[in-house]
């Protein structure tokens, strides 16, 4: 059984609908079970759960992938893609009028943010290990705000087809046996996304290097290059959702937002791989471009 967290119950019943058509699709995925009355989410005081069957299998790091088993994973989301349209259709899923124009965030307002956290890790009375860690990387982050603030993404539709997405596909969704996915796990979040943004961020997640500081290049380009054998996507594409991905990471302070806002520490593990990764990959935005490119 899984608790749905951000996402309301309604809508997690709505995407999880389309697995059973997902399913007879050819893709990996559990079918969630149901209660004698049909409902796959049931809310027990006020919060909601969901159950599947259980899938046997291991959930290795991408850097733990072998560069065939990337290309089988490019190709495994260029298939959810494709059969996504469908199976949304058959579930009876809609966004009406529903348009894919992201924000891009104000470099000033990004600069606010990392101010507000540094005012409230002043005044916590007894700032632990991580606290005091924190503190450098906010100044670091206004530096390279006011460095490529004129780097902003333009503004206006950003270019590629949208469409229905997975919305999370990550390793902790992905169960791996005899050197194949054998499920992709958590469809609560199905709905219409870029589809190159999509692509950009589960390689982003996927493909860190083993030490954390970077993303492997090869790999990205296996990844992107086998999703490109399901669904086309152009050069200008995928440079278009690099590079607000890209400013998406020098913006946003979501782990941050948990720890402060939310006193939800769950996710503090990831935050210096997160600074490290945006160094790295500020240093090098050309060879990243350069990687999903690849098969276009």
């Amino acid at each position: 059984a899984k608790r749905l967290l951000d996402v309301q119950a309604d809508a997690a019943t709505r995407s999880l609908a389309v697995a059973g058509y997902l399913a007879e699709a050819g893709v990996p995925v559990p079918v969630p079970l149901s209660t004698k009355t049909g409902e796959t989410v049931v809310e027990v005081d006020g919060r909601a759960y969901c159950a599947l069957p259980w899938v046997e299998g291991t959930q290795p790091a991408g850097a733990e992938l072998t560069v065939a088993q990337v290309r089988s994973l490019g190709a495994v989301l260029g298939r959810i893609h494709v059969a996504l349209g469908p199976a949304a259709e058959k579930a009876g899923l809609s966004e009406p009028g529903a348009t894919v124009d992201p924000e891009i965030p104000d470099p000033v307002v990004a600069a606010g943010e990392a101010n507000r956290f540094l005012a409230l890790i002043g005044s916590l009375p007894d700032p632990d290990r991580f606290d005091l860690d924190v503190v450098p990387t906010l100044h670091r982050r206004m530096e390279l705000l006011e460095q490529y603030r004129d780097e902003r993404p333009a503004g206006g539709a950003p270019l590629g087809p949208a469409g229905w997405t997975h919305g999370d596909f990550q390793p902790l969704n992905l169960l791996w046996r005899d050197g194949q996915v054998a499920a992709v796990l958590d469809w609560d979040r199905v709905r219409v996304r870029l589809l190159a943004e999509e692509v950009v961020r589960s390689a982003n997640y996927l493909f860190a290097t083993a030490d954390g500081t970077g993303l492997d290049l090869e790999r990205i380009a296996a990844f992107a290059a086998s999703y490109r054998t399901k669904v086309p996507l152009t050069r200008a594409e995928s440079d278009d959702a690099v590079h607000r991905m890209w400013w998406k990471r020098m913006t946003e302070f979501w782990i941050l937002k948990f720890r402060y806002d939310r006193a939800d520490s769950s996710c503090d593990h990831l935050y210096p791989a997160s600074c490290a990764v945006l160094e790295w990959w500020t240093a090098r935005r050309a060879q990243v471009r350069e990687a999903f490119a690849a098969g276009a």
